[in-house]
């Protein structure tokens, strides 16, 4: 996972552009765990007093969820197995509209947030949905 932040670069102020590189320990698609990854993230790179204009997540080397790599189990640190949760989350989404469910980090207030994202540029659901990969 990589996490990313930066100023405007048309702004004549202090620039400030940062990034990391976060491994994820095991293969994962439970949205909680993914959310926690990138905070982790977002507060090594962030730095109070810049005006930000970009933020953002990617995700890296995507493999369906038949793909699984083995391991040797030194360390029993799996939590609990969420797939149910996280495929009726989708669910919810498909079938009420995207942002019905949310994780909480994301934000409550809806059409209140001082903040919110700005999507005319998202990038096709190629990236997100293996059966639009193909065409």
């Amino acid at each position: 996972m990589l996490v990313f932040i930066r100023t405007s670069p048309f702004r004549p102020d202090a620039q400030y552009s940062r990034s990391t590189c976060l491994p994820l320990r095991r293969p994962t698609a439970d949205t909680a765990v993914l959310v926690a990854a990138a905070l982790v993230g977002l507060r090594s790179i962030y730095r109070p007093g810049f005006k930000l204009a970009k933020a953002g997540v990617m995700m890296q080397e995507l493999q369906p969820d038949t793909v699984q790599q083995g391991e040797l189990a030194l360390e029993n640190e799996e939590g609990p197995d969420r797939t149910l949760l996280m495929s009726a989350l989708d669910k919810l989404n498909q079938r009420y509209g995207r942002g019905t469910v949310l994780m909480a980090s994301a934000g409550l207030a809806g059409e209140r947030r001082v903040w919110s994202m700005k999507q005319e540029r998202r990038t096709p659901g190629y990236t997100t949905c293996w059966a639009d990969a193909s065409s």
